[in-house]
């Protein structure tokens, strides 16, 4: 199914992105992790190698996820649109809706708990489209855990808005909001692994067989 999603995104022609990348950028990550980070849409770096979060941003990412005991193998993260905008601007909502067939497909394939949306598209997607849901801007959603019933999934999940990375790279205020988050993003996992009867943090990432 993974690889189906992969290959219909590579050949995609929804929107007219596709005429400007070089890579699409699927997603990466355990396709059995029960935490899916969102984001907005690859910059330069991942349009070259194809990849997520692999800029300075991805870095930060990548750091951010260290502090709480994780790694980007044992979560998986995608992006609201799977090319890269010109000159980096923000995803518009048409392309956004043309590439929703692919994100809701992931969705439902990982099927995540935790859905941690990392900038303003990320979570109006998620609160708006998803959720049914009002939307009032990161600052006015982070730093608290909801539970929505999103319209792709048949369950309840916990949804963690915060800021992207890549807004906090030269913003120090940010910056220690987004760590505060994090830190919120790990006290949820703990409390939602420890309330799965008989299932260790390992196992809640899918590696307990592994």
């Amino acid at each position: 199914m993974w690889y189906e999603i992969i290959k219909e995104i590579k050949e995609c022609t929804r929107c007219d992105l596709h005429k400007y990348r070089k890579k699409a950028v699927p997603g990466e990550g355990s396709l059995n992790s029960r935490v899916l980070f969102l984001g907005e849409a690859p910059g330069r770096k991942e349009d070259e190698e194809g990849r997520p979060f692999v800029g300075a941003a991805g870095k930060l990412l990548d750091a951010l996820l260290r502090n709480i005991g994780l790694s980007r193998e044992k979560v998986f993260i995608t992006n609201v649109v799977k090319c890269r905008p010109p000159n980096n601007r923000d995803p518009r909502e048409d392309e956004i809706c043309a590439c929703s067939v692919f994100t809701n497909r992931i969705l439902s394939l990982i099927d995540p708990d935790i859905i941690v949306t990392l900038g303003n598209h990320a979570g109006k997607y998620v609160f708006t489209i998803l959720g049914s849901r009002s939307w009032y801007g990161v600052s006015r959603h982070r730093g608290r855990v909801y539970e929505l019933t999103l319209n792709v999934l048949v369950k309840k999940v916990r949804v963690i808005p915060t800021y992207h990375p890549a807004a906090a790279l030269y913003n120090p205020i940010l910056r220690r909001e987004l760590e505060n988050d994090f830190m919120l993003i790990q006290k949820v996992i703990h409390s939602v692994s420890e309330k799965r009867e008989g299932r260790t943090l390992l196992d809640f990432f899918g590696r307990g067989g592994e």
